[in-house]
């Protein structure tokens, strides 16, 4: 059909047309960058019309004569053709209920989910179970059901007798308490008990570029330092027994007020205000990384790089190419799979690290060290560390980093759950589940990694009295192994090559 080459989907076919949605390219950790919209291609004038400009599903009627479509927050009926955006009718939704029997409701959904099983998980012989058997067994409980959340444990005390990851069930139709959002000022308090006073033992100093790693404490004008005590929170005094953070309660939305001093009186105290956040987490997660990164390069003298993944999404993409190619001129490289929580990019991870140098380009300006061909190889050694929080695509990634021979793996065995799974299977009430519908062989075909894990090549504990002394034993250990491997060497590409003349012989 002649229609330009776009994101094309939902393609259906009715009377002298041909339906089908287009839409934005599909980003990790970014937003989209147009509107979808709904178009219909006449089989008679060839050409295409657009009938709904932004919005979401669509429907067509039995008939193929009318679509229903939402779009900004309603309802339309279009007629079905070329015309039709001008046929438009918006469809009240108000008033709309329903009359539902719970009991009925949860046996259907029930029901449902045992059938969703049998016809899509990834082997047909349900891992030898005898799956109609199970549901007799699990049925039976139906009836003692009194809450959405019964129903959900029930499912899944029936899905874990596959003995399989990733068969998750959430959801469904009941309320869950309004969290009061706190403001948190990226920083961490401790009580000095001989002051009698809190105190701030620790600003995380995140990277104000990234709005992710925003630290309200050390943005500009906000002067205020590690060490100094915390008097009172928007006006009201920081007792002895009250916690910080109940006076920070309810404010997150708004600018909030400390009085703070370095001695634990109010002579000579100041105001300061900030704008906080809602969730600690990213900077906790970089203050981690970059304490590792720090390690690295001290235990290595500035010859190893460091890199953290924690996810295979947005995420682990974002860090990847963050701390990736900046560090090409590292001797080696340290890549940190550890508590990696899984998602599908391993393959395009792995693709990259596996680059192998070909030819080198030179130039009079730009790098004089060169730049590789293909673009952005890594041409020293690399080991991977991963842990019994290494799950999913993150139990995928070491298990490749060995098949490609990338390097050594160092740490704990893995999660051990790689039957995977897509889309989620939504549920009558608004719930949902995920069938585990792709298992992972080996290149000899035989089933890997599933209800095991990945087992490093060393094998290293971070035992608590290490970590809590502030040591990272397993990232002390991969250092000591690529520093083994370099020892005696200089990893870097070769020089540019004496300028060639080209003048013909006399």
């Amino acid at each position: 059909m002649p229609v330009e080459f776009d994101n094309l989907g939902g393609l259906r076919a009715i009377k002298g047309y041909l339906v089908f949605g287009v839409g934005p390219g599909f980003w990790y950790g970014r937003g989209s960058d147009r509107t979808p919209a709904l178009k219909l291609f006449g089989f008679k004038d060839r050409k295409v019309t657009t009938l709904v400009e932004g919005g979401g599903g669509w429907a067509i009627s039995a008939s193929g004569t009318k679509i229903l479509a939402s779009s900004s927050g309603q309802y339309a009926l279009y007629d079905a053709t070329a015309a039709g955006a001008s046929t438009k009718k918006v469809v009240s939704t108000a008033g709309m209920m329903v009359d539902r029997d719970p009991s009925q409701e949860w046996n259907q959904i029930f029901h449902e989910v045992w059938r969703r099983y049998r016809d899509y998980f990834y082997v047909g012989n349900m891992h030898g179970f005898d799956w109609e058997a199970i549901r007799k067994r699990y049925e039976g409980w139906l009836p003692y059901v009194a809450h959405r959340s019964d129903l959900n444990y029930i499912i899944s005390e029936m899905t874990s007798e596959l003995t399989v990851q990733h068969a998750y069930v959430q959801g469904g139709d009941f309320e869950m308490p309004r969290r009061t959002p706190v403001a948190l000022p990226g920083a961490r308090f401790a009580f000095d008990a001989a002051a009698g006073k809190y105190k701030i033992a620790k600003i995380y100093q995140g990277q104000n570029e990234e709005a992710i790693y925003r630290a309200p404490l050390t943005e500009t004008g906000v002067n205020v330092a590690e060490g100094e005590y915390v008097l009172a929170i928007d006006g009201a005094e920081l007792r002895a027994d009250e916690d910080p953070y109940r006076l920070l309660r309810g404010k997150a939305d708004r600018p909030v007020q400390l009085t703070v001093n370095s001695r634990p009186t109010t002579d000579g105290a100041r105001t300061v205000t900030f704008n906080p956040i809602q969730s600690e987490s990213d900077l906790a997660y970089l203050d981690w990384t970059e304490r590792n990164r720090q390690m690295v390069d001290t235990l290595s003298g500035g010859r190893l790089g460091y890199m953290h993944i924690p996810d295979m999404g947005g995420p682990g993409i974002r860090e990847f190419i963050k701390w990736y190619y900046g560090q090409l001129d590292k001797e080696g490289m340290v890549v940190d799979v550890r508590a990696n929580g899984g998602g599908n990019v391993s393959r395009m991870l792995i693709e990259r690290l596996r680059r192998k140098l070909l030819a080198v380009n030179f130039g009079r300006v730009g790098s004089s060290q060169g730049n590789t061909y293909p673009d952005g190889v890594f041409i020293g050694p690399m080991a991977s560390i991963l842990d019994e929080r290494s799950s999913s695509d993150g139990d995928i990634f070491p298990y490749m980093f060995r098949e490609a021979g990338l390097g050594l793996l160092i740490g704990r065995r893995s999660w051990g759950g790689v039957v995977g799974i897509s889309g989620g299977v939504p549920l009558i009430d608004g719930g949902g589940i995920n069938v585990p519908i792709s298992g992972m062989a080996s290149a000899k075909g035989e089933w890997v990694i599933e209800g095991y894990g990945v087992d490093p090549d060393i094998n290293v504990e971070n035992d608590p009295k290490s970590v809590l002394a502030g040591r990272d034993p397993q990232l002390e250990r991969t250092v000591a192994e690529l520093l083994k491997q370099l020892e005696g060497k200089k990893v870097k590409l070769p020089p540019m090559p004496a300028a060639p003349n080209k003048v013909p012989p006399r």
